[in-house]
């Protein structure tokens, strides 16, 4: 889980990811993962991303595949990708195979729509469907920072196989925030008796704290304030045991269906 910070210079920013996954890759990871909005940061409120949004097979996605098949690691990062409205792109997840292939894309749902912010005048939301791929044997299921608050995604990525929800952020720094994010992580990975593996957008703006959360509910790995990365180990064992000791997913008497 790569914590860094992007800017509105998407070169800059696509050298940035090139960076930071060459410094992971010495440790031979199967996965890097990289923050929410790694193309561009975000634009003051009022502003617009439109301008910046890119195809699948714009700039930043060929930097992703270029750079997972050089260090042949699996990549998830965050983009702006053009939509039907110009002037609203959607809020992207890609995920990249150590091959270069393309795994899945997931477009935002849930729309950070609060806090003051209204994040639906820059964007536009993803159809209501759980994206799931699969990375070393290990069916991840992708989310984006505001989705965390929606427990419902969560639990419809499980249903689909994931054993991992990967959770790219930029989350706002603000009163409270710190501990909603923390307390959120560890909620999803508790109920769902998953992993959870945050990768976060650090700095003035943003509150940083990626880390990875076992089923049981702890940090196995985590990064503060500063850049940096937290690696940890998916052990599958682990998840079978933590399932067969808290059979909570067999035990449930509600199932989740869109709105």
């Amino acid at each position: 889980m790569v914590q860094t910070a992007s800017t509105q210079d998407k070169a800059a920013n696509r050298d940035l990811v090139t960076q930071s996954v060459a410094e992971v890759a010495r440790e031979k990871p199967d996965l890097v993962v990289l923050p929410e909005a790694m193309m561009a940061d975000f634009a003051t409120e009022g502003g617009s991303v439109g301008e910046l949004a890119e195809a699948l097979d714009g700039e930043f996605v060929s930097t992703l595949r270029k750079t997972a098949l050089e260090h042949g690691t699996a990549i998830v990062a965050g983009m702006f990708e053009r939509s039907c409205d110009e002037a609203r792109p959607y809020n992207t997840l890609l995920a990249v195979g150590a091959d270069g292939e393309l795994l899945g894309a997931y477009r935002k749902i849930h729309l950070y729509d609060a806090f003051g912010y209204r994040e639906s005048d820059q964007l536009t939301a993803g159809d209501v469907a759980p994206v799931v791929v699969e990375v070393a044997g290990r069916k991840l299921g992708l989310m984006t920072c505001y989705d965390l608050r929606f427990p419902e995604l969560s639990r419809a990525l499980v249903d689909a196989g994931a054993e991992v929800l990967v959770v790219p952020a930029a989350w706002v720094r603000g009163p409270l925030k710190e501990h909603h994010w923390t307390t959120l992580l560890t909620a999803r990975a508790i109920e769902n008796t998953c992993y959870v593996a945050s990768a976060a957008q650090n700095g003035k703006k943003y509150s940083g704290l990626s880390q990875v959360i076992d089923p049981q509910g702890i940090a196995v790995a985590a990064v503060g304030e500063a850049d940096g990365y937290a690696l940890a180990e998916i052990s599958p064992t682990r998840l079978a045991e933590v399932r067969e000791r808290n059979p909570s997913l067999k035990n449930r008497r509600y199932t989740v269906s869109p709105r």
